[in-house]
């Protein structure tokens, strides 16, 4: 069965789920894991040759943890003074004594039923409003009569 453009649609609606940054509370991440890494003064410093002089968090999947470095493919770099830089799963090493937070990304419940809902409401509301699903009232009313040509001007 073809699923139609709306149908599609409303099914990425329905699927999509809000994920948060969480402190990991002195756990280490579980390797292929989501997390980001707060980068201290020091970091800054000797990070500065590989990511950026202006470095203050780094976000990407872990790709595991030993001798005190985190190994990360890195997925986006977040700057000082704003500013966020792409990356396409670079890997590099970041020592634990140049990180300050580890945060790990968390699947939100709450917030992914919030934007369901509102997601919801306003594709109920664009349907509703453009009479998508065929359920108008069936007045055809486009105002009021055009006015009729008078007979006795129209010559045969």
């Amino acid at each position: 069965m073809r699923m139609s453009r709306f149908g599609l649609l409303a099914l990425s609606v329905l699927c999509t789920g809000c994920f948060t940054l969480e402190p990991a509370a002195g756990v280490t991440p579980e390797p292929g894991n989501r997390l980001a890494l707060d980068i201290n003064d020091v970091g800054r410093v000797a990070l500065g040759g590989v990511v950026g002089p202006e470095i203050a968090q780094i976000e990407g999947r872990l790709i595991g943890k030993e001798n005190d470095e985190y190994h990360i493919a890195v997925s986006m770099v977040r700057f000082l003074r704003g500013g966020e830089q792409v990356w396409a799963g670079e890997r590099i090493r970041v020592r634990s004594e140049h990180v300050g937070t580890v945060y790990e990304r968390r699947y939100s419940p709450g917030r992914s039923v919030a934007l369901g809902v509102a997601s919801l409401g306003g594709l109920t509301a664009i349907i509703l409003s453009r009479d998508l699903l065929g359920l108008g009232s069936g007045d055809n009313d486009d105002g009021p009569d055009p006015k009729p040509i008078p007979t006795e001007l129209i010559r045969p």
